[in-house]
């Protein structure tokens, strides 16, 4: 996902599309010096908020320029209902001086899934993102579980550098950022904030 690396640095959305701007200038593109490693991240917690708050909250894919980090942009280029939704956005990433946009194609089944993948592009080999909802606490229907995942894989060394240095950052604000989105939209969480369980992160 869906998918806003340094202080002020990249979102996790999607890409296939990237044009890169220095101030009005254009920036070269940077060879393919070596594969990249893929990096993934999964994790499992419970979260005091509703599946259909939350899943509303990471579908609104248009609002995230306003509270995703890194995220200084996102257009709705195509729509489909469903279920299964189908949406395609224009996404734009940065930190001063460098932005770079992308086209992100999110799955949505409200209220269990919102997943944003793409496989082509210049900085990406590939990159995803998965959010699903199932029930919390046992009657608790203000609560919901989360299991979150990413995987990316950049096609220079280059961005591959960056995403070690900042990759544990990047994650750790990911989900945060969106309980702080819910928090702002329905109130304080029927739970306190709970530390997550780490399933994966390579």
């Amino acid at each position: 996902m869906i998918l806003r690396i340094a202080p002020r640095s990249f979102s996790l959305c999607t890409p296939s599309t990237i044009y890169c701007r220095n101030f009005g200038f254009g920036l070269p593109s940077l060879p393919s010096l070596s594969k990249g490693k893929t990096k993934e991240y999964s994790e499992r917690r419970i979260l005091g908020y509703s599946m259909e708050q939350m899943f509303d909250v990471v579908a609104d894919v248009k609002q995230y320029k306003e509270f995703v980090p890194w995220c200084t942009n996102s257009t709705l280029l195509y729509s489909r209902q469903g279920p299964p939704g189908n949406e395609k956005y224009q996404m734009e990433i940065g930190f001063p001086p460098i932005s770079e946009r992308y086209t992100s194609n999110v799955t949505t089944v409200r209220p269990n899934l919102v997943k944003a993948v793409s496989t082509e592009g210049k900085m990406f080999n590939h990159l995803a993102t998965e959010w699903k909802f199932s029930p919390g606490l046992p009657n608790n229907p203000k609560t919901c579980t989360l299991d979150f995942y990413v995987s990316f894989e950049f096609r220079n060394i280059l961005y591959t550098k960056m995403s070690q240095l900042f990759f544990d950052e990047v994650v750790r604000q990911m989900v945060n950022a969106f309980l702080r989105r819910a928090a702002t939209q329905y109130g304080v969480a029927a739970i306190p904030n709970q530390k997550p369980l780490v399933v994966k992160m390579v």
